[in-house]
């Protein structure tokens, strides 16, 4: 390098070094004045800061409250505590007579439900715009005089007491931390999917969900009503393959499953009391594949081509089916699908070749469009990234299921026009005992890092208008797998919990986890709806010296982590002597096959090798948990039935098989043996 211009780069580096330390400078005087500032600030707030801490800490409800200002003292309910509701509102007085109803069902007393204005001791229920709480959100101001809620609209003054309940079975004496709530969802569908083709879900049940989705703010309810089993499992013989259509027909009276069903007025019934609680039930007709049910009905429904759980898309006939069976359900003055949405599967069909996709694209617009003449939302599983084709399939104000994305990619969905909902699979599908998708959802990991905004990989801005909101799914693939609806529960109510958080408070939850997830256990699954057969406290819980034929006990059944033990001297006993029912289960001194005792509830019979002889005594005790039931006998374990693995196919299809029990205590049967001592224990 010449001289010259080694001096000029001399020169330039020197004048760099100059600027680098005038800088260095320039950043430690800022850093003195911010240190400064922040210190100053400190001292100023510190006064505020002891005030915050003095008032009372955020309470902890499901899902968390966005927004809370602590205050001091709490609101204590008397025997003269009214629910007051803004005068000729019918709808605040419905909301305000449930929370009334609820009162007495949780905590044994029922407030005076009144119209006007509310004064010293009272709950009040107003309606106020409110631009900032939408079509959901709702304000509560508790003080140590008075309960205010006020909201836009019934909906978020319902939710609201939900708030209200919730924060009082927290507390002993039923009372209230002052403060301010301001709440609202980050999104508006919230809800669960359940497959009842599969697996027969009773009534009873489903009317219990939908007041657990209500507790909890949930607000959709989809129920999927047809389906059919793998036929691996049934000699790969389509015709031996249970299927099942779960609705009460009279235009197709064979189609409807008669292994359990729901007829057209407890569907509406169902839909009217989830119409209360401002939960909307979306049925679904799933087709045309996973259809094994209408083939069953008519064969000539079903493909030759592409497998008889696949409908004929190039038969007439098909067309001329679904017609007359959507037409069933939707018209009239009085539909029996009475909802503003219904949904009409569409998913995994063959794409084998072009001239299928076209058929399954042009089908997805039929049913789609027919949906819409009666006035319904159309709702879809997401399948046209699968089936991509040239057939146009109408996008505008459908509702589409993103579950995964090779099926349906969902930005290219959103591009479409589609409105989303976020249920992707390797995230938010429940399989009981498969082996595959989730036995039991990973909670820790949805809570800390799933919002409705990831649809599988793919990651939206959260609250991106696309995105209607989020739905998980249990799926009861293995049709015989002896799961009972117990075991959905246990399955389903730790996920709904989180995941209810998740879809009304999006990303930005202050609670830990862990903290979640040690007191999520302390509120109730709804008012008057204990599906886990919780009885609280731990050790003894109940006993009673003698077990009476006939005679009833306080609790309906024990769940998962118990322990039942009694003392008996065996007598001669009929086949089928029951010693305790409940709506769900029966527990046998004396099976109906066998003699032996045992236990069946879901339509699965289970018998240990074991019975009491006439004239024999012998202390009994039966443990339970989510995998097993265990029968002891004086003491020594005598049989442990757990989870077994069946073989079908020649051995090439297997299947887990789930022998669990509820114990029920509702009522004793009709036997003779004498039993007494009977104990139950929390484990």
């Amino acid at each position: 390098m010449e001289p010259e211009n080694l001096l000029i780069l001399w020169k330039v580096r020197r004048s760099r070094r100059r600027a680098a330390i005038t800088d260095l400078n320039e950043t430690f005087t800022t850093m003195k004045l911010l240190l400064k500032f922040f210190l100053l600030a400190t001292v100023l707030c510190a006064g505020g800061a002891t005030a915050s801490a003095a008032g009372n800490p955020r309470p902890f409800v499901i899902p968390e409250l966005k927004s809370w200002q602590g205050g001091e003292g709490r609101f204590v309910p008397a025997a003269s505590t009214r629910i007051v509701y803004a005068s000729g509102n019918e709808e605040l007085e419905r909301v305000a007579r449930m929370l009334a109803d609820d009162c007495a069902e949780m905590f044994g007393f029922r407030p005076e439900v009144a119209a006007g204005r509310g004064g010293r001791g009272d709950v009040s229920l107003a309606l106020k715009a409110d631009k900032e709480l939408g079509d959901e959100g709702y304000a509560i101001t508790v003080g140590d005089k008075r309960v205010e809620v006020k909201a836009p609209t019934a909906k978020g003054v319902y939710w609201a007491t939900r708030t209200l309940l919730q924060m009082a079975e927290q507390s002993d004496d039923r009372s209230l931390p002052c403060g301010e709530i301001r709440d609202w969802p980050d999104y508006g569908i919230r809800g669960l999917m359940i497959d009842c083709g599969r697996k027969f879900i009773p009534l009873h049940f489903l009317h219990d969900y939908v007041r657990i989705l209500a507790y909890y703010k949930m607000n959709t309810l989809q129920i999927h009503l047809n389906d059919n089993g793998f036929k691996q499992y049934f000699e790969n013989d389509w015709n031996k393959t249970y299927a099942a259509f779960r609705l009460e027909s009279e235009t197709y009276p064979e189609l409807t499953a008669r292994d359990g069903s729901y007829s057209k007025r407890e569907f509406i019934d169902l839909q009217k009391a989830a119409e209360e609680r401002f939960v909307e039930i979306i049925p679904e007709i799933d087709a045309p594949a996973h259809t094994l049910a209408f083939s069953h009905y008519d064969p000539q429904l079903g493909s030759k081509e592409y497998g008889m759980d696949h409908l004929d898309l190039f038969n007439p006939a098909t067309y001329d089916f679904l017609d007359g069976l959507f037409k069933e359900y939707l018209s009239g003055d009085d539909p029996v699908f009475r909802g503003p949405r219904v949904h009409i599967g569409t998913d995994e069909y063959s794409n084998k070749d072009k001239e299928v996709v076209e058929k399954f694209r042009a089908f997805t617009d039929r049913y789609i469009r027919l949906v819409e003449s009666y006035g319904k939302q159309a709702c879809v599983w997401g399948a046209l990234t699968h089936a991509a084709g040239t057939t146009p399939v109408k996008s505008e104000n459908v509702v589409m299921h993103a579950w995964y994305n090779g099926y349906a990619d969902p930005r290219e969905m959103v591009r479409q026009g589609y409105h989303l909902v976020s249920i992707p699979d390797g995230y938010l599908y429940i399989v009981p005992a498969a082996g595959y998708y989730y036995d039991y959802l990973n909670c820790r990991m949805l809570y800390d890092k799933w919002t409705p905004a990831h649809v599988g990989a793919e990651v939206f801005d959260e609250r991106d208008p696309a995105i209607l909101g989020g739905m998980f799914a249990v799926w009861n693939d293995h049709v015989g797998n002896g799961i009972s609806t117990k075991d959905i529960h246990d399955r389903l109510f730790p996920a709904m919990q989180t995941l209810a958080v998740k879809m009304w408070t999006g990303a930005t939850v202050a609670t830990p986890y862990d903290e979640f997830d040690a007191r999520r256990h302390a509120l109730s699954e709804a008012p008057g709806v204990n599906q886990a057969g919780r009885i609280g406290g731990s050790g003894l819980v109940y006993e009673l010296a003698e077990v009476a034929p006939g005679c009833t006990t306080p609790h309906r059944e024990i769940g998962y982590g118990y322990r039942v033990e009694f003392d008996v001297e065996g007598a001669a006993e009929d086949r089928g002597a029951v010693l305790f029912s409940s709506p769900d289960a029966v527990f046998y001194l004396s099976d109906p096959v066998r003699g032996m005792m045992g236990f069946s509830r879901d339509g699965y019979l289970n018998t240990f090798s074991y019975r009491v002889r006439e004239g024999e005594k012998a202390h009994i005790a039966i443990e339970g948990d989510n995998r097993t039931t265990r029968l002891y006998v004086n003491g020594e374990l005598r049989e442990e039935m757990n989870i077994q693995t069946r073989y079908f196919n020649e051995g090439k299809a297997k299947m887990s098989y789930v022998r669990t029990l509820v114990f029920p205590l509702e009522r004793a049967g009709d036997f003779h043996s004498r039993v007494t001592n009977l104990k139950v224990y929390n484990m």
